[in-house]
């Protein structure tokens, strides 16, 4: 049965169509995973859904007494604590108690004492509020809402502190606790792993599969919709469109489609050139000798042609972005070294003692828990943080191309158009076509930064390091926010780029297919794992507690 149903649905930004007559049903215990590109309307499907934001035509219908609870993609910190922030996704307990409270207060007055009738009608009152206050699951709020917190591992000191101090990664766990506690039918999660470590992740994993009610998520990764969906809900041109299965179910599905109308649609291109021929060798007889036989069997070659209903081409390959890493030179053996390096803030150790020697052709994927220094290694490798301790050395020949999380190095005021003629002395028809190859529209290139998603300024920063010619590329969290048609593309880059790449990620799919040597960060140290991710993870598993 329906909680959600959506027809016809349409959704305009300016000039540019998002959704287009769009059908979308949720139904119970559902198990949706929401992908496509960058740009293509998945946030804003989510939020229609949600009633964060109203169509511009079409019809939502959601099933009387539902509850939706919508996680957004950059929750916000602010003043209040988790509990805190828990607590205020449960509005009607809070109304539920303040009454409450009046009631006690008025039973304890003089005009109520004496007032048998009066006395009477509060205690109903008070009884039906209590009631309520039950059924809504209002005595063991505070205990879910420690247990959520505890589950997602943040309890402790973290718990007291307000969500503008927390990481991005812990905010969304603070927002999924919010939701979750709101016992919804429907828990909308707009690319939940964002920020998160793999542990992160793993949580996320777990308690997305052991929720009782249905599910919509928008995702990137790879390995979350393979475990945790049954249907992909495919996203493009305004449409959606259903494909039983999990995400490697989908494409692989996806791709024998696309082969099986290939088959078809060079069948009937044949089929259909056979006809035009006997149409002109009919035309041609009828034209050389006049006899209405010919003229009538052109004629009905012809009406096979219009009668059959014509199997469009397929698209064996979505468009993709246009990158090509190529190093504009070898550079030498060794790439880098931190010798004996450190880092503090303040009496805070980050790194301590490092010794790290990086070589030509190396894939090395840097891995470790939020907040244990991973980002900060990348930053003390370009530069922009010098050690406490300890020296960095870069080989002479080496150009490095940086791609930072937050996407920092992009001016947020300038335009995308401004920031590739800053990088490369372009005419504006050429930094134009460039831009869409990587899938900016006319439109797009003329908005400031700051109005890009974040899947759009990470396809503006790969654009950026194809441009440079770096030998040595440093990737700080490079597949978040984009879409995992961009991500493909990046990797495929990656396993053939002539250079050397030092990278963070939590995307195991990305870590597994391009890592060479994984290198742990956490309690200060950096440990060396020779093997990619699958055997950094096992070798982790066998390591007695």
């Amino acid at each position: 049965m329906s909680l959600v149903t959506l027809n016809g649905i349409w959704k305009t930004f300016g000039s540019r169509s998002i959704l287009e007559g769009l059908d979308f049903e949720i139904g119970e215990r559902a198990r949706i995973g929401v992908v496509g590109p960058n740009g293509s309307g998945k946030s804003t499907l989510l939020r229609i859904v949600a009633g964060r934001e109203e169509a511009d035509g079409g019809e939502v219908v959601r099933r009387r007494g539902v509850t939706i609870s919508y996680l957004e993609q950059h929750p916000l910190g602010d003043g209040r604590t988790p509990l805190e922030r828990i607590r205020a996704g449960r509005p009607d307990l809070h109304e539920l108690e303040e009454e409450l409270a009046v009631c006690a207060e008025r039973l304890g007055t003089p005009e109520i004492v004496s007032d048998l009738d009066r006395m009477t009608r509060v205690l109903r009152q008070q009884e039906q509020l209590l009631e309520r206050y039950h059924a809504a699951g209002g005595p063991g709020f505070d205990g879910r809402a420690h247990s959520y917190l505890d589950d997602l591992g943040l309890g402790g000191p973290d718990a007291e502190l307000p969500t503008s101090a927390l990481s991005g990664g812990q905010r969304k766990l603070v927002e999924l606790a919010a939701c979750l506690a709101q016992a919804p039918d429907v828990l909308l999660l707009d690319e939940p792993e964002a920020h998160l470590d793999s542990a992160g992740r793993g949580l996320v994993e777990k308690l997305v599969s052991t929720f009782d009610g249905a599910i919509a998520i928008v995702s990137h990764d790879r390995y979350l919709l393979d475990e945790t969906v049954s249907q992909i809900a495919e996203l493009g041109r305004g449409r959606i469109r259903m494909w039983p299965g999990n995400y490697s179910a989908y494409t692989l599905a996806r791709e024998l489609e696309a082969q099986r109308q290939q088959v078809l649609y060079t069948t009937q291109q044949k089929e259909i050139a056979r006809l035009e021929e006997a149409v002109r060798r009919f035309k041609d007889w009828a034209h050389r000798v006049v006899d209405e036989r010919h003229i009538k069997q052109a004629r009905n070659k012809q009406r096979q042609i219009d009668r059959m209903e014509k199997i469009e081409r397929p698209v064996l390959e979505r468009r993709k972005i246009a990158l090509r890493l190529h190093p504009h030179q070898r550079g030498g053996q060794r790439v880098f070294e931190l010798r004996s390096a450190g880092v503090s803030f303040g009496d805070d150790p980050v790194l301590v003692d490092v010794d790290l020697t990086v070589l030509h052709g190396e894939r090395v994927g840097i891995v470790g828990e939020n907040g244990a220094g991973k980002s900060v290694l990348l930053k003390l490798l370009v530069g922009e943080l010098r050690p406490t301790e300890g020296e960095v050395w870069l080989g002479p020949s080496i150009r490095i191309g940086y791609l930072a999380q937050d996407q920092e190095t992009l001016a947020p005021g300038a335009t995308p158009l401004e920031t590739v003629r800053g990088a490369r002395p372009f005419t504006e028809g050429e930094a134009v076509s460039v831009l869409m190859k990587f899938l900016f529209s006319y439109e797009q290139v003329r908005r400031p930064n700051r109005l890009l998603s974040g899947g759009e300024r990470t396809r503006l920063q790969l654009l950026l390091l194809m441009l440079s010619g770096a030998n040595l590329l440093v990737l700080d969290e490079p597949t978040n926010h984009l879409d995992i048609d961009s991500i493909e593309v990046l990797e495929s880059q990656l396993e053939t780029f002539e250079g050397t790449a030092v990278f963070t990620s939590h995307d195991r799919y990305f870590l597994d297919r391009i890592a060479d040597r994984i290198i742990e960060v956490g309690d200060g140290e950096v440990r060396s794992h020779e093997g990619g991710y699958s055997d950094w993870f096992e070798s982790r598993a066998r390591v007695p507690a």
